[in-house]
């Protein structure tokens, strides 16, 4: 059995393994020759708000000088629409199923090998992390049980993985990176990841952040509603000023002449918490912003629509340094096309959704806190498994919000569209959707067991199983059409 073109028995490696491959397979590239790494994540960022994506919405200088100077990726998907789950695969080049991260209070399993861990053990590299939490040592508030539980099993492993780890807020975050260069070793390459929480609730962006919200565009899945304005507009906000404190740790980087030797990527970690957003398997809960600055290998001003997964991000930047990835790693490396060489990209990826935050099952709950489903994208096309569709859906982190509110009272008094009224508030909701994005992109129409798609959605229906399979994915297998 074959998955992205590696096979199930390699999907697992345990820490004790890393060492010997690393040893067998580091190239000879000299520790000092090695560009340095910057991974900037914003949290809670939906394509396309960004600038130089043609969004009218914000203002994103800084980072559309990072677009501007490299490569700008269109259809980026973390592997899950979570904070936990996501951030597990961009450091594990694996799913959340597969690391068994798809609980959102979980911490990263001490056997599941890590980008850092396999940049300093077999590259030499200075690795590590600050700014807001990254999530991957228990997320959330833990009872004094918990916590002695995380004690008692060791289950907080980063202080180990990393040469620095801190937390703090986003004005902080340049003062750690710079702290974290003053401490690095002479002759060393560095790997840091900065963490932000823009554009993350609660949002409290200055008023001089806020565009006007009568000048915002709206997308086809929000009703165009007062409180949906006012709603996105402290949206953009908050990633107009996650920008302007990116700006000030690029500056950091060319006050030390690091900008030409250092890969940076920016990215959000999932997407926007707003109805469609964060918590649903619709494309803006996964789709973010993607972008590769690295000079003198990354021509400028290049764009890719080529399907990329957060699986695919360690693996790619272990290739870009000269380090083969352990085989754990099932993401798809795309440093081929970075560097513009023939590369043939991925036909589906697949996303992830599990429980919410650290609260207990309620039995009035709606999708918010806790929810289970999969979902599987190619070019065209996207499958939605809900394998809970007796719980109404809610939006995460918004459902007290104005724009939630409006849009529960406009459909009470019968004014939504036909395909808004069916995405949110149909219950029990679809157990599977399947959408023609080419044709319907916010994914409002429904065509699951339409004889026009039937083909289609059967190709979509396998690979979601065979995946499930060679996973041990816990969730019951879709119906084969």
């Amino acid at each position: 059995m074959k998955i992205q073109g590696k096979s199930f028995a390699n999907f697992y490696c345990t820490a004790a393994m890393l060492g010997l491959i690393c040893s067998l397979v580091a190239t000879r590239v000299p520790a000092a020759d090695r560009p340095n790494i910057l991974l900037l994540l914003s949290d809670d960022h939906s394509y396309p708000f960004l600038s130089c994506y043609g969004d009218s919405n914000v203002k994103t200088p800084n980072i559309d000088r990072l677009a501007a100077e490299g490569i700008k990726f269109h259809r980026f998907f973390t592997a899950a629409p979570q904070c936990v789950l996501s951030r597990a695969a961009l450091m594990t080049g694996r799913s959340p199923v597969a690391s068994r991260m798809i609980r959102f209070s979980s911490s990263l399993p001490a056997d599941e090998v890590t980008l850092p861990e396999v940049l300093r053990e077999s590259a030499d590299y200075y690795t590590g992390i600050c700014g807001r939490s990254f999530h991957l040592d228990g997320s959330g508030k833990k009872t004094p049980f918990v916590q002695a539980m995380f004690e008692k099993h060791h289950l907080e492993t980063f202080a180990d993985r990393v040469d620095y780890l801190k937390s703090g807020s986003d004005v902080a975050v340049v003062g750690q990176v710079a702290e974290f260069l003053d401490k690095r070793p002479e002759g060393k390459p560095f790997f840091m990841w900065a963490n932000y929480s823009d554009p993350h609730h609660v949002w409290n962006a200055e008023p001089g952040y806020r565009p006007s919200p009568a000048s915002l565009n709206l997308p086809a899945h929000w009703p165009d509603l007062p409180g949906v304005r006012e709603q996105v507009a402290d949206y953009c906000a908050e990633v107009n000023r996650v920008d302007e404190r990116i700006g000030r740790v690029l500056a950091e980087l060319e006050r030390r002449q690091l900008m030409d030797n250092t890969i940076i990527v920016f990215a959000g970690d999932n997407g926007a918490a707003l109805p469609h957003g964060k918590g649903s398997l619709y494309d803006p809960g996964s789709n973010v912003p993607f972008v590769v600055r690295w000079p003198g290998k990354v021509e400028a001003g290049r764009e890719s629509t080529a399907l990329m997964s957060g699986e695919d991000l360690a693996p790619t930047l272990l290739e870009a340094v000269g380090v083969a990835a352990p085989p754990s790693m099932h993401g798809v490396s795309v440093y081929k096309l970075l560097v513009g060489e023939p590369f043939s990209p991925r036909q589906n990826l697949f996303i992830a959704r599990g429980p919410h935050g650290s609260a207990p099952v309620k039995v009035d709950a709606t999708s918010s806190p806790y929810d289970m489903g999969r979902a599987v994208r190619s070019d065209r096309y996207k499958l939605i498994y809900n394998c809970t569709p007796w719980l109404p859906y809610g939006p995460v982190d918004s459902a007290g919000g104005a724009a939630w509110k409006q849009m529960q009272a406009a459909d009470s008094a019968g004014t939504l569209s036909s395909g808004i009224h069916a995405t949110y508030f149909v219950a029990p909701r679809p157990v599977y959707e399947f959408y023609d994005l080419q044709a319907d992109p916010s994914e409002l129409n429904n065509l699951s067991g339409r004889a026009e798609v039937q083909d289609a959605e059967r190709l979509l229906r396998q690979a979601l199983i065979e995946r499930m399979m060679v996973e041990f994915d816990h969730l019951p297998l879709p119906a084969e059409l």
